[in-house]
C-alpha cells in the first residue's frame, strides 16, 4: 500500500491513497457513512491488477479532517473531484457505496466530464419524512453519548445476522474505524443526507451507472434502488441475494462479480 497523502481544499484536508497500476485507468472508491477508505479491502485485491485505485476517507471519516457546521452534497462531489484532480486524472471510473453511492449520483450530474461509469451501491435519491427523522435520533444519540452510542445499532443494520457472527475480526475492524468517525463529522454528513434530492434529476445522468442494491437492506431498499435503475438513462441493476447495507463486505464475492461484469476488466 502506498503512503497516505494530504489533499487541501478550502477547510478540508482530506486523507488518501493511490495502489494499483499507475499506468492504469483510473478509479475513485468513496466510503459509506460511518466507514473509512479501508471498507474497500475486498475490492482492491481485484482492482488493483487493472486500475489505479484511489480511496480517499470522507470529510469527518478517518484521518480526513472535519470542517465545522452542515456539509452539503455539493461539498461531497467537489471533494471527489478534489481528490482526482491532486492525482492528475482527468477521467476515471467510480464506485461509492450508501454516502458514497449517493455522492457519485451527484458526481454523475454535476460533473459527467470526469467520469467514464459509475456505481452507485445501496443508496437512494430522495429524503422521505421517515429517512430525514431517522438522522436526527443519530444525531441527538451521538451528541448525548458520543459515536459509539449508535454502533450496534447500526452494524446491524450493515450486515446479516449470519455474516455478523461469522466474521468477527472484520466487525471489530469496523467498529475500529466507526470509533474514528468524529460526532460532528457524522452529524454534518447526516445532515447533507437530510437535503438528498437527486431522485427527480436521475434523467439526466447520461455517465453509465450501476445500481447495487442489498435484498436485506432496509436503508436502501431493492424496490427503490431498482426504481432509481429505471428513471436512470443507461443503467443497469443488480440485487444481491442474503444481504444487508454494506453489500461489499456482506457479500464481496457477488459484489466483485457485479464489479467485473459492468466494468469489463
Amino acid at each position: 500500500m502506498s503512503a497516505r497523502v494530504e489533499i487541501k481544499r478550502g477547510d478540508v484536508t482530506l486523507s488518501a491513497f493511490a495502489t494499483g497500476r499507475k499506468d492504469g485507468p483510473a478509479i475513485l472508491l468513496s466510503n459509506s457513512l460511518g466507514a473509512g477508505l479501508d471498507m474497500w479491502a475486498p475490492q482492491r485485491t481485484m482492482l488493483e491488477a487493472h486500475y489505479h485505485v484511489i480511496g480517499y476517507d470522507t470529510r469527518g471519516h478517518g484521518q480526513s479532517s472535519t470542517p465545522e457546521g452542515d456539509y452539503s452534497f455539493d461539498d461531497l462531489t467537489a471533494d471527489a473531484i478534489a481528490v482526482l484532480d491532486h492525482f492528475d486524472i482527468e477521467k476515471a471510473d467510480y464506485i461509492g457505496l450508501s454516502l458514497g453511492g449517493m455522492t457519485g449520483l451527484g458526481l454523475g450530474l454535476d460533473y459527467a466530464e470526469r467520469f467514464d461509469k459509475i456505481v452507485c451501491a445501496c443508496a437512494r435519491a430522495d429524503n422521505p419524512a421517515p429517512f430525514v427523522s431517522s438522522w436526527d435520533d443519530r444525531i441527538a444519540a451521538i451528541t448525548n453519548g458520543g459515536i459509539l452510542a449508535i454502533w450496534n445499532g447500526t452494524v446491524e443494520r450493515w450486515l446479516t445476522p449470519d455474516f455478523l457472527s461469522a466474521n468477527g475480526d472484520l466487525v471489530a475492524n469496523l467498529a475500529h474505524d466507526f470509533a474514528q468517525t468524529t460526532v460532528a463529522g457524522y452529524t454534518g454528513c447526516a445532515r447533507a443526507l437530510q437535503t438528498l434530492d437527486y431522485k427527480h434529476r436521475l434523467g439526466d445522468i447520461k455517465v453509465s451507472t450501476l445500481f447495487i442494491s442489498g435484498a436485506d437492506d432496509f436503508g436502501a431498499p431493492k424496490a427503490e434502488m431498482e426504481s432509481m435503475s429505471t428513471a436512470t438513462p443507461n443503467a443497469h441493476y443488480v440485487n444481491i441475494p442474503d444481504c444487508a447495507h454494506i453489500a461489499n463486505l456482506n457479500q464481496a464475492d457477488a459484489f466483485n462479480a457485479a464489479l467485473k461484469q459492468f466494468l469489463e476488466f
